[in-house]
């Protein structure tokens, strides 16, 4: 797909976030609308994969180990096809296969159970691990949130990453700046965070904008030329992306929008939308 059928997409699965979001009346939109743009790439252009046989043995595996963004997944998957995007509005709800962290046994398209921070990139080293000692060509993406990257779990998977040379592991750090308490920086700074991958064997890519494809794009292609390490695309996103009040403002990790916020949200997104149709 090129740019503009990209955005395009990307708007969709933005609207679908904020439909999901809510209609649940809970629910992460603020680490989903920064990530929409890795999601659409990863999932309409990036991975090897097929909605009409979601388990096929060689498909490329995601993890999505900051698991609260489960709406921007979910979002992601019902557009590539993996289920009806109708089912969107079922978030959260009871006996619905989208609950509010992503379960491998229920949700078509997913691949690992996460929700506990840390432990997805965990499971996605593991399964980049297991790639190699069967000597299968899958590649393993996981997305983690730079709030995230506080806990202790995810340097010790980065250790081990790092030292079994697993080059078929791609880590992205959604740097929104953001956590549920403030601002990264002020909460526990991992600052800066190039440099401690880079003391784990890590290839890093730094991306300027994680919000535009064209970056987005030369990131991954230069991942794919990486020999003998794992790499760690280290995104500059903004939380919020693309609703107006939610754009940078922390209050927006994990609330849901009410009547009057969802006319608004997705008023900004039809307007974007209508810019997107004029290119």
């Amino acid at each position: 797909m090129n740019k503009l059928e990209l955005q395009k997409v990307a708007n969709e699965i933005r609207k679908g976030i904020i439909t999901g979001v809510y209609n649940a009346k809970a629910g992460h939109p603020g680490g989903s609308l920064s990530a929409a743009d890795i999601f659409t790439y990863l999932y309409f252009e990036e991975m090897n994969i097929d909605p009409k046989d979601a388990k096929k043995p060689d498909r490329d595996r995601f993890v999505l180990s900051k698991g609260h963004t489960a709406p921007g997944l979910y979002s992601a998957l019902a557009h590539r096809g993996f289920f009806p995007i109708e089912d969107l509005k079922t978030l959260r709800k009871v006996g619905s296969y989208l609950q509010g962290h992503p379960d491998m046994k229920m949700t078509p398209g997913v691949d690992m159970s996460s929700g506990s921070l840390g432990q997805g990139v965990s499971a996605a080293v593991g399964m980049a691990l297991s790639a190699k000692i069967s000597k299968e060509s899958y590649r393993v993406y996981t997305l983690l949130g730079d709030g995230e990257i506080q806990e202790g779990q995810v340097w010790e998977a980065a250790m081990f990453a790092g030292a079994n040379h697993l080059d078929n592991l791609i880590m992205i750090v959604d740097n929104n700046g953001l956590q549920i308490d403030g601002k990264v920086e002020d909460v526990c700074s991992p600052y800066p965070i190039d440099k401690k991958f880079e003391a784990f064997n890590f290839y890093t890519i730094q991306l300027e904008d994680g919000n535009d494809f064209d970056q987005i794009r030369a990131a991954f292609e230069e991942a794919k030329t990486v020999k003998g390490k794992p790499v760690v695309i280290i995104a500059k996103t903004v939380k919020g992306k693309g609703v107006s009040f939610m754009e940078n403002e922390v209050s927006w990790h994990g609330k849901a929008p009410n009547g009057e916020e969802y006319e608004i949200a997705m008023a900004d997104l039809e307007k974007a939308g209508a810019a997107l149709c004029q290119k």
